[in-house]
């Protein structure tokens, strides 16, 4: 059924979240629902970038490591994340990319259950994460194991070591049982990593609660730290003083500043640090925590998944495109509609001031953050994409394939 503007107007007016839109510029004219590919840019965020070049840097110059709390920022930043994602501050830091702490906290899992040779993941997560495990199942002489969702639970047995897992589907937006999978990889000894790139800032998640072992996360998505955004890492309590990775940097040894010759790990997940943090961006990424500043987190899963619900629901009536129903109960904040021409129509559709993203060869992938997705944006998102399918506007010439995937 396609939504009214009456029923839109109504829950927009009783939205308990309204109020965070305006903590973002968003481009008037513009209807934008690809915030789980690249979070809107903190309207706070200009201000604190030009503070932080002109007087930071510009002025304070190399005294500003200190002065400005520099060289505490993945461990001050990670702390300001860690409500985000249920961790206690000192068990998560901001540092690096989400391929090289999948890397990383693979690496320390494998050393932390030696004898067993085997990585375990579902065969349709996002392919980066199975290219790493590749590489390191080649370096460490591991086998990684690729299987259905509906075959996890029956292959964990007594040789896997580390049960690697996206929280939220990045195409399906099913959402796995952090809790119930956790406990099966532990009942046979083995640890978990959870990638939390599609759900950091949009659902609720309990690291600690749920006794995980490691997780990582995106900067750029829902947390909205900007392009190329520093990711995070959880090293949950139990593992500080044990868990190694196999790629290590000055700035997780112990004494950094001693420059002694061999590495000696730093207390807590600050071990997982590497080499020198790239101020500027972690800058903007704090800019984009920031915005989640007294937001209730379940409010922002409810609110999503009713976005999600009145799109998928208008969509499917309209002409020439199937919508994957929005999985029962708890799912991510995005939706796929296929159509067999996907890019043409998003390119037209984009054309019209509504920004999604597509991936071949037939899905368009709408996002729906609860932080600056307005009800009515749901109406008018479904009313440019029946224009776009009435007119048959897609067909033409300007809309043709050019260029990279959005």
């Amino acid at each position: 059924m396609m939504p009214t503007p009456t029923q839109l107007a109504a829950l927009d007016a009783a939205d308990p979240l309204a109020h965070a839109r305006a903590r973002f510029r968003l481009p008037p004219g513009v209807i934008y629902l690809d915030g789980n590919s690249l979070g809107p840019l903190p309207a706070a965020l200009p201000e604190r970038l030009a503070q932080t070049v002109a007087g930071e840097w510009g002025d304070g110059l190399i005294r500003s490591w200190n002065d400005a709390g520099w060289i505490d920022l993945p461990v001050t930043l990670g702390a300001a994340i860690a409500p985000l994602v249920g961790a206690e501050p000192a068990a998560v830091v901001a540092c690096d990319s989400v391929s090289l702490n999948l890397f990383k906290l693979a690496s320390a899992a494998l050393a932390l259950r030696p004898g067993r040779r085997t990585i375990l993941m579902e065969a349709s997560d996002f392919p980066t994460d199975a290219y790493v495990m590749q590489g390191l199942a080649r370096l460490a002489g591991v086998t990684l194991k690729r299987v259905p969702r509906a075959e996890l639970v029956t292959a964990l047995d007594a040789d896997v070591a580390l049960l690697l897992l996206s929280h939220a589907h990045y195409v399906t937006a099913e959402v796995h049982d952090m809790a119930a999978m956790s406990a099966a990889a532990h009942a046979v000894g083995a640890l978990t990593l959870w990638d939390l790139s599609h759900s950091a800032g949009a659902l609720v998640v309990q690291l600690d609660a749920d006794g995980i072992d490691f997780a990582v996360g995106c900067g750029y998505k829902f947390l909205n730290g900007g392009p190329g955004a520093p990711a995070f890492a959880y090293l949950a309590r139990r593992h500080w003083e044990t868990a190694l990775p196999a790629l290590t940097g000055w700035m997780g040894h112990a004494a950094p500043f001693d420059f002694a010759a061999d590495f000696a790990p730093a207390a807590g997940a600050r071990r997982l640090l590497t080499g020198t943090p790239p101020i500027l961006a972690m800058r903007a990424l704090e800019a984009g925590v920031a915005t989640f500043a007294d937001i209730d987190i379940a409010q922002a899963e409810a609110k999503s998944r009713q976005l999600v619900a009145l799109f998928a629901a208008g969509a499917a009536t309209l002409p020439g495109v199937t919508v994957d129903a929005p999985p029962q109960g708890r799912h991510g904040a995005h939706v796929i509609i296929r159509h067999p021409e996907a890019r043409r129509v998003m390119t037209a559709l984009i054309a019209r001031g509504v920004i999604g993203d597509m991936r071949p060869p037939d899905a368009m992938r709408f996002g729906f953050p609860a932080l600056t997705t307005r009800f009515a944006d749901v109406g008018t998102a479904l009313a440019a994409l029946q224009a776009v399918l009435d007119s048959g506007e897609w067909q033409e010439e300007r809309f043709a394939p050019r260029g990279m995937v959005s």
